[in-house]
């Protein structure tokens, strides 16, 4: 009877955590603005599911096309194109959730460690923002999570079948996105849980290292199939915009790296709070030389990446360590979990739970409540909800525009022809036939003819959200435009608006 209690409360465990999962992420999932990014992967999904010629469309920005593959799959079973890539992610972040769970098993050989792992990512404010976005973070987390599980795994068995996997998950990693070659790039580190004492240690040794070829080379053959496409090289090019290119690093080797540091640790302590970032680092205090090999192994694949983009990184965004954070979870499940075996009392074992996750709570509050004022870092703020980047007024704006083409033709001219504006707008109004979306850039002093043309026969309407030279404030047409206002929209709790106007014929 206790042997079968013992396994209904495990149970219980996990079917709460798996609900307080669906619901933290399912809650409120659309009501987060689109996001510049967003919109852009958005649409390229759709063009990708209706075309298939056009699969590769992201490889035309640079962009590994996995995510955009399977969100075009989601679109096919869920009708608003928004929450169908937005699911990707949420479906992405279960898998990490499971992930975390037995590589917590497999490097402590604790159950208890693996679910307390999984409770944290719950928890975690830096998986809850990126699990809720359509963007390709939190695929790339649930890979890193899966990719060290199996390099951990070869190590340790040294099988073939293990290789193939791993070789396939590294793979699908650069399918994904480019940070994925660190996956790759760590694999050597797994000799840090070599068994040296073996009196087999050189052949181990040789077995190893020809599966992990296998592996890498596997890797690369799925990355091949990128080649297929006429603009595979423009990946390359893309990478130099946010990393410094090797030779021109050298110029400059240390010019940017303190203040790269400063800025992603501050990022990485908002997020993932200083209780959790004391227990990641106690965990090499407790316990002393026990797993002291795999406390190192799963430090350094936060450290590594870490540094290395603070050396090399020229544009970056906290997004971009997401990935590199997960195995640190693990090592603070490891710490509470020796220090809760210490405490007796159940009581107190709840009161050292909260003490260490009660910031989490706070801020993941926000996030679902009032995302526009959450604890979170500045840069994501910004860009997610109260500056331009943000769709704020864009769904607004959509319901406009439908019901002003109920009574005749409309044309939609935004500012922008890539990203936010026209994708948002082409995303929902590309298969009215009374309405027509067009880009335009740059905007200049004087208004292009065809807006005032145009407005002779049908409704015009200008849609402007960002700053621009000749503009009068953010959102705001040149003084110089006719044109008359007739909807604003503010932008979280920022000072950027969403504004449409009407062109005067």
């Amino acid at each position: 009877m206790k042997f079968v209690w013992h396994w209904y409360r495990h149970i219980g465990v996990i079917a709460s955590a798996i609900a307080l999962f669906f619901l933290t992420r399912l809650y409120n999932i659309t009501s987060l603005p689109i996001f510049t990014d967003e919109a852009i992967y958005v649409r390229w999904s759709q063009i990708a599911k209706q075309d298939a010629s056009w699969r590769f469309i992201s490889l035309t920005d640079g962009k590994q096309p996995l995510f955009i593959w399977i969100s075009a799959i989601s679109m096919k079973f869920i009708s608003d194109p928004l929450l169908a890539a937005r699911c990707v992610s949420v479906g992405a972040g279960f898998v990490s959730l499971v992930g975390l769970f037995f590589l917590g098993y497999e490097v402590f050989r604790s159950k208890k460690v693996g679910f307390l792992a999984s409770a944290l990512y719950v928890l975690f404010p830096f998986a809850l923002v990126y699990d809720k976005m359509a963007l390709y973070d939190s695929l790339l987390g649930a890979l890193a999570v899966w990719a060290l599980y199996f390099e951990i795994h070869l190590i340790k068995r040294k099988r073939l079948d293990i290789a193939l996997i791993l070789g396939m998950v590294l793979g699908t990693g650069l399918l994904t996105k480019s940070s994925a070659f660190f996956f790759i790039y760590l694999l050597p580190l797994s000799f840090l849980l070599f068994d040296f004492k073996s009196h087999k240690k050189v052949g181990q040794a040789i077995k190893f290292v020809l599966l992990a070829t296998v592996s890498i080379v596997l890797a690369y053959a799925m990355y091949g199939i990128l080649r297929l496409s006429p603009f595979f090289h423009i990946v390359d090019e893309k990478n130099t915009i946010f990393v410094y290119p090797f030779s021109e690093w050298l110029s400059h080797p240390f010019t940017f790296f303190i203040g790269n540091v400063r800025g992603l640790f501050d990022w990485l302590l908002t997020y993932i709070t200083y209780p959790i970032a004391g227990l990641c680092l106690l965990s090499f205090f407790l316990g002393k030389r026990i797993y002291l090999r795999e406390k190192i192994l799963l430090f350094s694949w936060f450290l590594v990446p870490f540094l290395a983009l603070a050396l090399f990184g020229r544009v970056i965004y906290p997004r971009f360590i997401f990935f590199m954070t997960l195995p640190l979870l693990v090592l603070a499940a490891y710490s509470l979990y020796v220090l809760l075996e210490k405490i007796k009392i159940q009581s107190g074992k709840i009161v050292l739970i909260l003490l260490f996750v009660f910031i989490m709570i706070r801020t993941d509050y926000f996030i679902l409540t009032d995302f526009s004022r959450a604890p979170i870092p500045f840069s994501d703020l910004s860009q997610y909800i109260n500056e331009w980047p943000a769709g704020g007024g864009v769904a607004e704006a959509v319901q406009f525009f439908k019901e002003q083409s109920v009574t005749g033709k409309v044309t939609v001219f935004t500012q922008g022809t890539f990203g936010l504006m026209p994708y948002a707008f082409e995303i929902y109004l590309k298969d009215n036939p009374n309405i027509q979306v067009k880009g335009f850039w740059p905007v200049t002093d004087i208004m292009p003819k065809e807006f005032s043309m145009q407005a002779k026969s049908t409704k015009v309407y200008l849609v402007f959200y960002q700053p621009c030279v000749p503009c009068r404030a953010n959102g705001e047409i040149p003084i110089s435009w006719t044109a008359k206002k007739i909807l604003s929209y503010k932008k979280g709790a920022g000072n950027a608006y969403l504004n449409i106007y009407e062109v005067i014929p």
